[in-house]
């Protein structure tokens, strides 16, 4: 072959190559819609789709112990306000007594058991996932 013919041959097959890997990754074809959709199996899905279903295997295992570490750091928050509310009850525990601080000492003993058990029903979730 003379050399203008093979660059002829192989510029016309690069060109050719490049239209069907691109109608390929759009998941059309050339006999039309309906025969491409019928013909697409799970291997020809589209990018989009498998690199969705490939992020979403990666990540999967990732979500069960995410979880559980947002449940414990929920929990730990939550006690962070019961110690503040211990505190704020064991200041005023000599006044609670006679009666000045009585309402204030009682508001924060349920707001401290109130976070108490938000703080123990959240490690209590992460534990049993």
């Amino acid at each position: 072959m003379k050399p203008k013919t093979i660059g002829r041959v192989l510029g016309t097959g690069l060109r050719v190559a490049g239209r069907m890997a691109g109608q390929r990754l759009s998941g059309s074809t050339q006999a039309g819609p309906a025969a491409g959709a019928a013909r697409r199996g799970p291997a020809q899905a589209p990018v989009g789709k498998r690199l969705a279903r490939g992020v979403g295997g990666f990540l999967r295992p990732f979500s069960r112990v995410g979880g559980i570490v947002w449940l414990e750091v929920t929990g730990l928050f939550f006690f962070l306000f019961v110690l503040v509310f211990i505190r704020a009850m064991w200041q005023m525990h000599t006044s609670a007594l006679q009666g000045e601080d009585h309402w204030k000492f009682v508001a924060s003993g349920a707001m401290a058991l109130t976070f108490l058990y938000l703080s123990v029903s959240s490690f209590w979730r992460a534990r049993k996932k």
